[in-house]
C-alpha cells in the first residue's frame, strides 16, 4: 500500500516539473511578453498617421492606429479549443481528485 502513494507522489511531482519547465522556456523566450507587445505596440506608419491627424486636428481614437488581427478561426481551430476546454475540466477534475486522494492518505496516517 506504501508502494502506491510513492508511486503516485513520484508521478504528480513529474507532472508538475513538467508543467513548470513549459512556462519557464516560454517565459525565458519571451514568448508571453512579445504576445503582449504586439498588442500595444505602433507602427511607424501608425504613428505617422496619428502625428499628422493631431496636427490636422481630427478626433484621435485608437482603434484607428491600432494593427487589426487576422481571424484565422475556422472549424478545425474551433473543434481544436473545444477539445482543449475538455481536456481542461478532465485535467482539473483528475488532479482535485489525486490531491483530495492525497490530502485523505495524510491525515489517516
Amino acid at each position: 500500500m506504501n508502494m502506491k502513494y510513492k508511486r503516485l507522489a513520484e508521478i504528480i511531482f513529474g507532472i508538475l516539473v513538467i508543467l513548470f519547465l513549459g512556462l519557464y522556456i516560454s517565459q525565458m523566450t519571451g514568448y508571453y511578453q512579445y504576445a503582449e507587445s504586439k498588442k500595444t505596440t505602433l507602427t511607424t506608419e501608425a504613428i505617422k498617421r496619428f502625428e499628422e491627424d493631431i496636427r490636422n486636428g481630427k478626433e484621435i481614437r485608437a482603434e484607428n492606429y491600432l494593427e487589426q488581427e487576422v481571424d484565422y478561426s475556422n472549424k478545425l481551430s474551433s473543434l481544436g479549443m473545444k477539445l482543449s476546454s475538455f481536456i481542461e475540466k478532465g485535467f482539473n477534475k483528475a488532479m482535485n481528485s489525486i490531491f483530495n486522494e492525497i490530502s485523505n492518505a495524510i491525515s489517516d496516517e
